[in-house]
């Protein structure tokens, strides 16, 4: 197994001015004698945590999720407490290093998704519909940009809305409480043709992120032709993540939201028709 982890600042020569996050942790099976090398499809993972702080029951536990699904997974430690551009352009740096080590990794770099979750999935949403954005193209040159694009997200009770129906501290954060950035970042204002396919699931009885959000950007998808499939589920909480033993404190809590665990398989199927599958 391949873990180690990469300073994407280091790594593109950006200059941090400040940022703390910008760090990548790698999570890739590695063939040996036994077990020959083969072709995966990568998974960047973007925890939530109201760009307060970055989840871990929503990043490492995910991260290993996929990878013994036979995905290269990468949980991304962006810098919170700061507005827009930082937290897009290190989501940015991120799907560009996985594309530009594919072979190292050996991943199949035309199969890149990314999942987030919460303000993560806000971040995501922004990944998949912003990567062409000027900050980017700034930061990174125009080349390097053309590797953002996620070919597919997955967006798990994710904020997408800055306006009616937001969360409000992740929208004061990322806008930096500019009411014209917030119309700007708001996802669903960001939707075109090009914007990555998207699976969204989210819990009806969410009290912190209103299920209104997954339902306005499907809205959004659907007006611009663009692929998605959504998993609306009747009960449960904020912040679920994988809804078993790994991400719940008590046994109870993990009995209660048995019935949202399916969420991953899902998703795994909604990705494996869309080309996410190993290569042997």
């Amino acid at each position: 197994m391949i873990y180690e982890e990469i300073d994407l600042y280091e790594y593109f020569s950006v200059p941090r001015n400040g940022a703390d996050g910008g760090i990548l942790t790698a999570y890739v099976a590695s063939g040996n004698g036994e077990i020959p090398a083969r072709v995966r499809p990568a998974m960047l993972v973007i925890p939530g945590g109201a760009y307060c702080i970055v989840s871990a029951r929503e990043g490492e536990p995910v991260a290993v999720r996929f990878m013994s699904k036979g995905y290269g997974a990468f949980r991304l430690r962006y810098t919170v407490n700061s507005a827009y551009p930082v937290p897009l352009i290190e989501a940015a740096m991120a799907m560009v290093y996985i594309r530009e080590n594919a072979e190292k990794y050996s991943l199949d770099g035309e199969h890149v998704a990314a999942i987030g979750f919460s303000a993560g999935g806000h971040l995501t949403g922004m990944l998949g519909t912003l990567f062409g954005d000027e900050a980017i193209v700034r930061a990174l040159g125009a080349r390097r940009a053309e590797l953002v694009r996620p070919d597919a997200v997955v967006l798990s009770y994710p904020v997408v809305t800055l306006g009616e129906y937001a969360h409000e501290t992740s929208a004061r954060v990322i806008s930096g409480g500019d009411e014209t950035l917030k119309k700007r970042l708001s996802v669903e204002n960001c939707v075109t043709e090009q914007s990555s396919p998207a699976f969204l699931w989210h819990t009806v009885g969410d009290g912190s992120v209103p299920v209104a959000n997954s339902l306005i950007l499907a809205n959004a998808y659907l007006a611009k032709g663009v692929p998605f499939e959504a998993h609306l589920f009747e009960k449960g909480n904020h912040g679920l993540s994988l809804a078993n033993e790994e991400t719940e404190a008590t046994s109870e809590g993990i009995q209660a939201k048995a019935h949202v665990r399916p969420w991953v398989d899902l998703a795994l199927t909604w990705l494996k028709g869309r080309g996410f599958e190993v290569k042997y």
